[in-house]
């Protein structure tokens, strides 16, 4: 059973086929960069216009891409190894800040937080201690539904971290640039004021709307029927 879990460790560890952030530019995960603009990212992920999804164009523009493993994948046996499920991609004015990682059940069963810690660790190095100063703490949206964070790594520049799920062993990885994070926040926040704020005078304008699409529609009854009747 030993083996079993330190050869599934290693293999998921391949198959991240992550870079060394302080071996790059720029952190990434696997081929996908922090910061690269939406267009690069959904070209290595293969990603279609219908995965694009906007969430709010002002004051900032922020957008999400999902790509999911096909069922079928006819390139090589290695990539339906993948243990990758699937991916989203979130965008702060065209710069990737976050990425989230859901990995498959089947493909980690058996495994324990610390054959994933292992693995990830061979990519981002030694995680964190709890309480460790100077790298700054991003939590994630999804807390509330995988509250148990495994491990974190992390610089001043990214932050990495472990996720499972409280009542199964399911996990993510959670990606994310800092700095464009708290943007992507501040200006998500300022979306929702301006949209609660502005809400009563859309209202207004859809009922306006509505009236004014019934009496078009009733006109176009009441000429056609006008030129057909016959007392």
């Amino acid at each position: 059973m030993i083996i079993t879990r330190t050869l599934a460790s290693v293999a998921l560890g391949l198959v991240l086929a992550t870079h060394s952030p302080h071996a790059q530019g720029r952190p990434q995960y696997r081929d996908f960069q922090l910061g690269a603009d939406l267009l690069s990212v959904s070209a290595l992920a293969k990603a279609t216009d219908s995965g694009v999804k906007t969430i709010h164009l002002r004051p900032a523009l922020i957008q999400q891409v999902e790509w999911r493993r096909p069922y079928f994948v006819s390139e090589s046996s290695a990539k339906q190894d993948d243990p990758v499920e699937q991916i989203v991609f979130n965008f702060y004015n065209d710069q990737l800040f976050r990425l989230v990682i859901s990995y498959d059940r089947q493909r980690t069963s058996g495994m324990t937080d610390a054959d994933l810690t292992d693995a990830i660790s061979m990519e981002y190095g030694a995680p964190l201690k709890p309480g460790v100063k100077g790298v700054p703490s991003v939590v994630s949206q999804v807390d509330a539904e995988f509250s148990t964070p495994v491990a974190r790594w992390g610089g001043a520049d990214y932050s990495v971290v472990l996720y499972r799920r409280s009542y199964a062993s399911e996990y993510r990885v959670i990606v994310t640039s800092p700095s464009l994070d708290a943007l992507a926040r501040t200006a998500a926040a300022q979306a929702i004021r301006l949209d609660e704020r502005e809400a009563p005078q859309r209202e207004v304008a859809r009922q306006k709307k509505e009236v004014e699409d019934a009496q078009v529609s009733q006109e176009k009854v009441r000429v056609t029927n006008k030129a057909a009747f016959r007392p």
